[in-house]
């Protein structure tokens, strides 16, 4: 299937590593343009070489910006403008919030937490959002699948993602008219050094291996495994493109049946 992505731009945020990187490879291979961002320059350099080597690939720069600065964000949206031109897909990403639970967070923490995980992606949506109403595009939004079912131990992680996904819900509402389409992605158990921590931080509360989380876990998805990151990112790229365009304010788990609520 032709997805019309070739020559599409897009700004993918957390990009370096993990699930922001798989999308960014996905979009590359469909001919997309891409912006790939994070704080780690040195990180960006070496994926950008990666994805060149794409063949056929749409062309890729790199900015480094930490999203919790409005100064930054407004920077990295010029950045991709003069690489690219106008900006078609915006994907927001974010390492996640520390684990714990409400009692061992203060106020700065709380702060913190709100800055990465929800003020960035209404501020970067707010950057974006002139070239997006000029012609349409798609803002794709990489949440968690605790916005459908909280997952212990990660109250800062719950609390901000289920912002996420009413702000999608109500933008696709109020975006609509200028064919600007809005979803929420949220993976469950996939296979990234996110996962990976979190999988060591619960073996060392419980006093057990992280292989033994590990196959609790794989015990709880109906698949029986973990993720791939390219499974995640082809979800991302069929929203983001032309064959999806009888969708909006979707919130789409990518979990291999993990959670089940309807």
């Amino acid at each position: 299937m032709d997805l019309h992505l070739k020559g599409k731009s897009a700004l993918v945020i957390a990009s370096s590593q993990g699930l922001g990187k798989a999308v960014a490879t996905q979009f590359v291979k469909e001919g997309v343009d891409v912006m790939i961002s994070s704080r780690d320059a040195e990180k960006l350099a070496k994926v950008k070489e990666e994805l060149l080597e794409i063949e056929g690939g749409g062309r890729v720069e790199y900015f480094a910006c930490d999203i919790t600065k409005a100064e930054e964000i407004k920077l990295l949206a010029e950045k991709t403008r003069q690489a690219f031109g106008a900006i078609d897909i915006l994907v927001n990403n974010a390492g996640g919030p520390p684990g714990g639970g409400f009692e061992q967070f203060s106020d700065e923490d709380w702060e913190q937490a709100f800055q990465l995980n929800l003020l960035s992606y209404i501020r970067l949506i707010r950057e974006v959002l002139p070239d997006l109403k000029k012609k349409g595009g798609r803002i794709l939004n990489i949440a968690s699948s605790s916005v459908k079912q909280p997952i212990p131990n990660l109250i800062l992680s719950n609390t901000f993602r289920m912002g996420i996904q009413g702000l999608a819900k109500s933008l696709a509402e109020e975006l609509a008219p200028y064919g600007i389409l809005v979803h929420t992605v949220s993976p469950g158990r996939i296979s990234t050094d996110r996962v990976a921590h979190l999988d060591q931080l619960k073996a060392e509360k419980q006093g057990i291996s992280t292989e033994e989380v590990a196959e609790q876990a794989r015990k709880n998805i109906p698949l029986g495994r973990y993720g791939k990151p390219e499974e995640f990112a082809n979800v991302v790229t069929f929203l983001a493109s032309d064959a999806s365009s009888y969708m909006t304010g979707t919130s789409i788990l990518v979990d291999g049946g993990m959670i089940r609520a309807i």
